[in-house]
């Protein structure tokens, strides 16, 4: 017995989807819509290998969904034995604190934190509203970026500011990139055969978006993330931390209004900023070509890493697994090697044919007699809101 799930990603302009059977957990579909409110929307559609490609204007979320549901009925899978459509929400503040079937209720409480993300939690209520419209008759379900990090202990979260000021308006660490975490960290202790809870691991999700977390005997007590996605790590296009008092003398010095220096961090900063480029493949190019600004880039980065791991190992009392996944971290081994044989007086050690390794399969790329077991494991969100949509459904 087959149990399709429909799993959304829904971004101001476009859907992210993929269908898959929670059983066999076999990925049956998938594809991409772009450019949603604009001329010259596409759809990119993949089902059992076949590619199809379709392009034809939608005004809104809900004229996209319709057209996606027309197009699975006219290639496949169809659409009629889906179990239910599971919804990736960027941001669920306090008030989510695990997957939930989503109700009237739960948009609009999803509606008042949208101020915590105002650049992901409206565009997915508009997913939502829209596939609720298109399927009616099964449930949906939102799986939260946000929930695995509710574990963070008083002491991780709360900011040094006025607490009457943030307790009022919400400011504290929520952390992001949670069901990556989740999903990494219980497939490590597979890879590795121990108990979920019987051991101390970082994870650093090394992509276009960047964060880290140190998760404590399965609990999980430290991230990079805060109140927004931009804090933590160097990312491709995000600087990650800077000094607060750059968003005042930006203001002053420049003139710049919050909205531009806002973009300035999340779009123009990063290794973009840093190198001009944000791909890795590029950045070691030039680096290997000389470039001194590319080279300063990658040292950055890597300080930047270095900084978050020696204070996780701190916080946790030492680390027995620390894991790279997502695009840099599963496909960048330079980046790796950087890294790792930095950490070698803490008892990390790189097997360094291991590290040039390239595959699809989680792998230990440390040296037999390593203190601290290095892994790459690529990351599966959409498995993991499968499985949480399942689960939640009972």
């Amino acid at each position: 017995m087959t149990k399709p799930i429909l799993l959304l990603n829904c971004g101001s302009s476009s859907i992210k989807y993929q269908l898959i059977d929670a059983e066999s957990e076999q990925v049956r579909a998938s594809g991409l819509v772009q450019r949603i409110g604009e001329p010259g929307s596409t759809v990119e559609h993949e089902v059992d290998g076949q590619e199809y490609e379709r392009q034809q204007d939608f005004a809104d979320h809900a004229e996209a969904l319709r057209f996606l549901v027309e197009l699975f009925a006219e290639v496949g899978p169809e659409l009629d034995k889906v179990v239910a459509v599971g919804h990736r929400t960027v941001h669920g503040g306090t008030k989510f604190t695990r997957t939930t079937v989503i109700d009237d209720a739960v948009v609009e409480t999803m509606r008042e934190l949208s101020p915590l993300a105002p650049l992901h939690n409206p565009p997915g209520i508009l997913g939502i509203e829209a596939a609720r419209l298109v399927l009616p008759h099964v449930p949906h379900v939102g799986i939260f970026d946000t929930a695995f990090f509710t574990t963070l202990p008083p002491e991780a979260y709360t900011y040094a500011l006025d607490t009457e000021l943030a307790a009022a308006h919400g400011i504290r660490k929520y952390g992001f990139h949670g069901t990556s975490h989740s999903y990494v960290s219980k497939k490590v202790a597979e890879v590795l055969g121990r108990p979920y809870d019987s051991f101390n691991q970082i994870v650093a999700h090394l992509g276009n978006g960047a964060s880290m977390s140190a998760i404590d005997h399965g609990v999980a007590v430290e991230t990079s993330m805060g109140l927004t996605p931009l804090a933590g790590v160097v990312m491709g296009t995000r600087s990650g931390d800077v000094d607060p008092g750059l968003h005042a003398f930006l203001g002053r010095e420049l003139g710049l209004s919050l909205d531009e220096i806002d973009a300035l961090l999340n779009r123009k900063s990063g290794m973009l900023g840093l190198t001009g480029v944000t791909d890795f493949r590029d950045i070691n190019k030039l680096i290997n070509e000389g470039s001194e600004r590319a080279q300063l880039g990658m040292d950055v980065y890597i300080h930047r890493l270095l900084s978050y791991v020696g204070s996780y190992i701190a916080i946790l009392g030492g680390v027995d697994a620390f894991t790279f996944t997502a695009g840099v971290g599963e496909n960048d081994a330079k980046v790796r090697a950087l890294l790792v044989n930095r950490l070698e007086p803490l008892g990390f050690k790189l097997d360094e044919a291991a590290n040039q390794v390239r595959s699809k399969e989680p792998r230990v790329i440390s040296a037999p007699d390593s203190q601290v077991t290095v892994l790459v494991v690529p990351t599966n969100e959409e498995l993991a809101m499968a499985r949480e949509t399942l689960a939640v459904l009972g």
